[in-house]
């Protein structure tokens, strides 16, 4: 069917097709369709969807069903999405499609890279887990069908730097390319079928990713056999004339990309509609640089997808008549989204002081105890649930307990939404009056390069709104509404009600936005770019009183604004001292943001360049308020909310107990809350190996393994990959080893048991390590298997591992993957062996080289 649609396309039909908004084709029915869409950890559109943990959290629950199940949700909030764009007529916009520009399955290998928070960590073997149940659960289960196409990214060897992304040269050996970099691909394409991949922005041994026969013949379509489609990184098409020189000029780029198989062009200049991106293709059929059979052969992937998803009749029922924007949002994604939470929580520490028992006075300090945002990491909706912050969480989870809020002093990590509960339209209403003024003529489907702006400027927008209603905030909404066009200004109009006296950060995030307040100019966003910290400036409000307010952003195309606030103290040291006096202990919430440590950010400020982090330590204000806190005396309660890893030294010797939280979603501060006060028992695991300092890894922009992760690190850890403590104990049985028949290069039984020794209920994650004969660059253990229970006091679990040939496999420097001759050890317990954990080993012998198929 799709090889029949494509034949009854003309050449300039063919060629719209080929970018990341294919335009619609009226004569034959087919509408259009973006195929730029994010669900890394929830849909991302014009409702409120439902925001689960950062997948870095997710992978810390070492839970692949549970991750399945996420993904199973996020899939039907996407389809719901799509659904409400069918009846808006906007299914040409970002976030309407049928599929998803997720996982991303790159491993974390450097803790400065940025955007490690939307990786599942630095295991290849537990990244490919992961992966693999996401792809399952947002696709579904029909055979050759999908609910939504997965696509895993950014394929291959790309993790940071931020900076360098558009023009680094990635030398790796073959060692590390297989026994790192591809198996989390590997896995997601041939074990999870996913539909679909994105090729990354950098170069590997001298091609661009997206231009590499290795990578997208020899390998994918080759070795793992993928019938899919690819779609480049956004922009990296250019990038292979603009930046890594490979061609002399862009028809011969698009030429290199499309013949080494990628199939969609990403560019970021369809964000404003921008005409003449097809031109280079154009050119390249008129210099014989592509072929008709060339372009054929890319569209007729991509329309079979289309035929898949159900965005195009014939294979399966379209997607309006399975989903229902009423889908988004809906209750039991909630619940989903705090279990997924409560499940991501890893204790790393506790002398006894947790859980909290009666009715304590807890004093909740740091600059992220009240915060919202946090809660919610990168490539995530601004709309959701409302948030709970842990300080919210904590009155929840402890109503009989004096819970106190000491503010922090002004910081970069501040900037909450503000809520409904302090807005007012001008009738009094909650929230705050919008209406939307369409362009006074409307947009033609294409701009000229740099057209966009002028044309605004000569055409202005209506004198009349086309839509006036009550909005909960200041959020970009419009494309729940059919009559707003996609060049519109918005105002919103109403009051600012705080709901106590005191010293408060006020501003925007975003960009293209203006704030007035109390009547005048206040903040500016139209110079801002995208992905700047939020602009705030520091106000004195008094409690009750209605503050004027009116936001206005110009909406060219792309939008992105929102409202923001902080309640700040003017000498916060002093404000805790005396609240730590009158308490029984502080619970202090600290660590970073995704606006700090994020995709090419123009942020430069102390420990963070342009998205990256260059130091692991805490900010010097956040170190600063728990040595102060210690030094009250009162027990210290760390609670880290992150998207990487930083410095725990001090708190792992001066703190009574530290939770990582990671960015947990929208109900991160009621899970918690409940860790807090001993309604759940932490069970999740770091997926990271937490360092002390950058001086102790390799430069971030070497992608050799030597030296980094667990695997191949050879100093001591902060706190080691695997970690994680528990309420309760628990004990493992000795292994038993059984080989397959034909030899343990053929395969292995592993069977232990596993009990709580303890007095409370709780999880374990069994972990199994294995260790290699003697060989130069081999790793020195590597995880090979997992498994989380669930346990009551003094039950015992049989745990059985089966390990197949891949599982048992290394790879040598020639890049050979085979399971190698010798004696290998295995561990199963509750973490790696020699971190303090319980641990069971045992050894087995293989006596002949098994080479395993790439």
């Amino acid at each position: 069917m799709a090889a029949e649609i494509v034949a009854r396309l003309d050449t300039d039909e063919k060629l719209g097709q080929l970018l990341n908004t294919a335009p619609a084709i009226p004569r034959l029915g087919i509408p259009a369709y973006n195929w730029w869409t994010e669900s890394l950890h929830g849909a991302m559109g014009p409702l409120p969807t439902t925001n689960f943990p950062e997948p870095i959290g997710l992978a810390a629950t070492f839970d692949p069903a549970l991750v399945q199940r996420v993904a199973a949700a996020i899939g039907t909030e996407v389809r719901g999405l799509h659904a409400l764009a069918r009846q808006t007529g906007r299914t040409g916009r970002i976030g309407t499609g049928l599929n998803t520009w997720s996982p991303n399955i790159n491993i974390f290998r450097d803790p400065r890279w940025g955007r490690g928070q939307e990786t599942y960590g630095e295991d290849p073997f537990l990244a490919a887990r992961m992966g693999v149940a996401y792809v399952r659960g947002i696709q579904g289960d029909a055979p050759g069908l999908y609910d939504v196409i997965a696509t895993p990214k950014h394929y291959a060897v790309h993790s940071g730097p931020e900076s360098t992304r558009h023009h680094a040269n990635v030398y790796v050996s073959r060692r590390d390319l297989e026994d790192t970099y591809l198996p989390a691909f590997r896995a997601a394409i041939v074990e999870g079928g996913a539909g679909s991949i994105m090729c990354a922005y950098n170069r590997v041994d001298g091609v661009p990713a997206c231009a590499s026969d290795l990578l997208l013949r020899d390998i994918l379509r080759g070795d793992w056999g993928f019938r899919g489609y690819v779609v480049s990184d956004c922009d990296a098409v250019g990038d292979i004339h603009r930046h890594h020189a490979f061609a002399p000029d862009a028809p011969a780029a698009v030429a290199a990309a499309l013949r080494a198989g990628v199939d969609s062009e990403c560019n970021g200049a369809t964000l404003t509609d921008t005409d003449g991106l097809t031109q280079p293709y154009r050119e390249a059929l008129a210099r014989g640089l592509l072929t008709m059979a060339d372009i054929d052969r890319a569209l007729v992937r991509l329309f079979a997808a289309r035929l898949r998803n159900g965005d195009l009749p014939g294979l399966r029922p379209l997607s309006t008549e399975t989903a229902s924007p009423a889908d988004v949002g809906a209750p039991a994604h909630g619940e989903l989204a705090l279990e997924a939470a409560e499940k991501s929580l890893v204790l790393l520490k506790n002398n006894g002081v947790l859980p909290l028992r009666g009715a304590p006075k807890i004093a909740v300090i740091g600059p992220l105890g009240d915060a919202t945002r946090v809660l919610r990491g990168n490539y995530s909706s601004p709309q959701s649930a409302p948030p709970v912050s842990v300080l919210e969480g904590l009155r929840r989870a402890m109503p009989d307990a004096q819970v106190r809020h000491v503010p922090f002093g002004a910081t970069w990590t501040d900037g909450d939404p503000i809520p409904t509960s302090a807005l007012r339209t001008p009738d009094g209403e909650p929230g705050l009056l919008a209406r939307y003024f369409n362009a006074a003529e409307r947009p033609p489907a294409r701009f000229a390069p740099g057209e966009l702006d002028a044309w605004i400027e000569r055409t202005g927008f209506a004198r009349e709104p086309v839509v006036t209603r009550v909005e909960p905030d200041v959020n970009s909404r419009s494309l729940d509404l059919a009559q707003v066009h996609d060049v519109h200004r918005v105002e919103w109009t109403g009051y600012l009600v705080p709901p106590e006296t005191g010293t408060y950060r006020l501003g925007l995030g975003g960009f293209n936005g203006e704030l007035e307040f109390d009547g005048k100019p206040f903040v500016d966003l139209r110079g801002a770019s995208w992905n700047s910290l939020p602009t705030l400036r520091t106000v004195h409000l008094e409690g009750g009183r209605r503050y004027p307010i009116r936001v206005v952003t110009e909406a060219r195309i792309l939008t992105g604004i929102g409202l923001l606030w902080k309640r700040v103290s003017d000498a916060p040291l002093d404000e805790m001292r005396a609240a730590a006096a009158e308490s029984d202990v502080l619970v202090a919430v600290v660590g970073l943001t995704s606006d700090l440590e994020a995709e090419e950010a123009p942020v430069e400020v102390p420990g963070f360049q342009g998205g990256d982090k260059t130091s692991l330590d805490l900010l010097a204000d956040q170190q600063a308020l728990l040595e102060a806190a210690r030094a009250t005396g009162k027990p210290l309660v760390v609670v880290l909310m992150n998207g990487s890893q930083v410095n725990l030294a001090w708190a792992r010797e001066h703190a009574d107990a530290i939770i990582e939280a990671w960015y947990p979603g929208q109900s991160g501060g009621l899970a918690v809350g409940n860790a807090i006060a001993g309604h759940l028992n932490p069970g999740g695991r770091l997926p990271l190996t937490f360092y002390r300092s950058v001086d102790d890894l390799p430069p971030f922009g070497d992608y050799d393994m030597r030296g980094r992760t667990y695997r191949y690190f050879d100093g001591t850890p902060v706190y080691p990959f695997g970690y994680g403590l528990s309420y309760t104990s628990f004990e493992y049985a000795p292994l038993e080893i059984a080989a397959a028949r034909g030899g343990a290069a053929d395969g292995l039984r592993v069977t232990t048991r596993v009990r709580n020794t303890g007095t409370r209920a709780g999880d374990e994650v069994a972990q199994l390590y294995l260790g290699f004969p003697e060989g130069e660059g081999l790793p020195r253990l590597a995880l090979r298997g997992f498994e989380r229970v669930h346990l009551q006091p003094g039950e015992e679990r049989t745990l059985v591992f089966e390990l197949d040939a891949r599982d048992l496999s290394a790879v040598d420097a020639a890049g050979t993957r085979l399971v190698m001759a010798g004696e290998h050890r295995v561990w199963v317990g509750s973490g790696q062996p020699g971190t303090g954990v319980p641990v069971q080993s045992a050894s087995f012998r293989n006596d002949r080289p098994r080479p395993v198929p790439r």
